[in-house]
């Protein structure tokens, strides 16, 4: 397992990104169908309200322990570790008491003109996170034992289930109902994702297998009886869970602060929160198509090569190429990621309208709508860049570095929610989106002085990653020049001609890009197939 551990995550991160593509495309076509179907006012209930609902509840119940049972998978003693994600289902059940009564009861509640199904709704997130937290420990015994082609296929189960429910209903009412459709397919889906893992995993023990050191599926749920608590959970792992538990609520402000102002401040009303949201989904395709996998799979990697309680320096005395290689594969994604996000941010400025204009219509493309995501683009590139130091700094931090973390963590969140009010405030949906780019800009800073000091006085330096090499440069201004011109001559009399004029510079740019860095893949390659070998 030593020698696949890069080997599965870029094979894990190869078949999501694929996996991302293939039903991003499918769902993209239904949602340009249904967008058409469903009110704005429900799109923004749904899409806004119920799934911050849902992010925060499992955001708070799960993320702490993935992070820290997936660290040193290696070295793990299962039953106490078993013990321990467990712990998650009742901490679910108590963030779902609370959330649930901020949702039905403190919360301003939608006109019965609009849906009457929203506290139904509510519901069905809660009863859906507390099962989906049942089969956690299936899902972190698959991220330890590389079952990546697994987790493909589940997750494939988990979004056809919930797309075939939720437009189906949507369909057959003509538009009507749509939060009652939604809140079905939810349950739907986390139901067969449950199940399916299940089955799976009675199947697979069933087999006997002798490197898997679970015999039977009882060995998946937890035994407390008779034993000491020093003796049922891992309490080193016990206390790095702790602190990713108090990291989970800053994070999670972080991450959906903007949401959580509109929510309880109303800064929006329901029809500006979906077209607001329609905007965020469409600009966040690139993060979803590619970087979110490959931070999954860059944590499980940096998390297993990179030891948290022994400084890089000794590390780099005991085994000077484990190092390397952690750093120039760091300094790798950085180039990756942010090429895509300059690259985004390039294309997106001449091509926001148009994107618009085929999700949704024309309805969509008219307004604040355009503006909304050509800022967005902007906001792409610092998220590709803070996903992959975040995801490195969370994978190698000691407990006093995460708990100081922590603190900086919260000065963020005040900050990030502050700065939310007062733009969205003074300039609405817009405001919004430049709070973002704030937050991630200080968040940036914050792990990138993290990683300066810890490769300090050493021979790498792998912050040098987010420096794009000067012929892609080049091609990037003559792109945003060239769309833009064209944009303005071509969009409203042959859009055609504009779509061709971009695909040319797309390919151009791509093309340049590839060459520069081929130095990069063959790096990649390379370390891909000693690990392989």
């Amino acid at each position: 397992m030593k020698k696949n551990i890069l080997k599965s995550s870029v094979e894990n991160a190869s078949l999501n990104i694929l996996l991302q593509i293939a039903i991003r495309c499918l769902t993209f076509v239904i949602n340009a169908f249904v967008l058409r179907h469903v009110s704005q006012n429900e799109i923004g209930i749904t899409n806004v309200r119920l799934l911050l609902l849902e992010s925060t509840i499992l955001f708070l119940s799960r993320e702490a322990f993935r992070r820290a049972c997936l660290t040193d998978t290696l070295h793990h003693n299962w039953l106490k570790v078993i013990n321990l994600i467990w712990l998650s289902v009742p901490i679910c059940a108590v963030i779902c008491t609370v959330c649930g009564y901020i949702w039905l009861r403190l919360l301003s509640q939608p006109d019965v003109s609009v849906t009457v199904y929203y506290e139904f709704g509510v519901w069905s997130i809660l009863i859906s996170c507390i099962i989906e937290l049942c089969c956690e420990q299936l899902y972190i015994v698959s991220q330890a034992f590389l079952f990546v082609k697994l987790q493909v296929v589940l997750e494939i189960i988990n979004i056809v289930v919930r797309t075939l429910v939720y437009t189906s209903m949507v369909l057959y009412s003509d538009g009507q109902n749509a939060v009652l459709a939604f809140s079905f397919a939810q349950l739907a889906s986390v139901i067969a994702y449950t199940v399916s893992f299940y089955i799976y995993f009675w199947y697979y023990t069933k087999q006997k297998n002798k490197d898997f050191p679970f015999k039977t599926m009882w060995e998946f749920f937890p035994n407390f009886s008779g034993k000491k608590w020093s003796e049922c959970v891992d309490f080193p792992l016990f206390l790095l869970l702790w602190s990713f538990l108090k990291q989970g609520f800053m994070k999670q402000l972080l991450t959906d602060g903007e949401r959580y102002v509109m929510t309880l401040f109303n800064t929006l009303q329901f029809d500006q929160q979906g077209v607001y949201d329609v905007v965020n989904n469409l600009g966040s395709l690139a993060a979803r198509f590619l970087f979110k996998p490959v931070e999954t799979s860059a944590y499980f990697y940096f998390s297993q090569l990179v030891q948290r309680e022994v400084s890089i320096k000794k590390q780099i005395q005991q085994d000077s190429n484990r190092i390397k290689e952690a750093a120039s594969v760091l300094e790798c994604l950085l180039r990756v990621n942010s090429s895509i996000g300059l690259t985004v941010l390039s294309f997106g400025q001449a091509y926001a309208k148009l994107a618009l204009f085929l999700y949704g219509g024309s309805a969509l493309a008219t307004g604040i709508g355009p503006v909304l995501l050509q800022l967005h683009c902007l906001a792409i590139l610092f998220l590709a860049v803070n996903g992959i130091t975040e995801c490195y700094a969370a994978a190698t931090m000691n407990v006093t570095e995460l708990n100081k973390y922590n603190m900086e963590m919260v000065v963020l969140s005040v900050i990030f929610l502050f700065i939310s009010l007062l733009f969205s405030t003074l300039l609405g949906a817009i405001g919004f989106i430049l709070a973002n780019c704030c937050n991630f800009i200080f968040r940036i800073f914050q792990c990138g002085q993290y990683i300066l000091l810890e490769y300090k006085d050493t021979n790498y330096s792998p912050l040098k990653g987010l420096l794009p090499k000067k012929s892609f440069i080049c091609c990037l201004i003559l792109s945003i020049t060239g769309t833009m011109y064209s944009e303005a001559k071509y969009y409203d009399e042959n859009k055609f001609t504009h779509v061709l004029i971009g695909g040319a510079m797309f390919v151009i740019t791509i093309s340049v890009w590839l060459y520069e860095e081929m130095s990069t893949f063959r790096f990649l390659s390379k370390v891909y197939s000693s690990k392989h070998n």
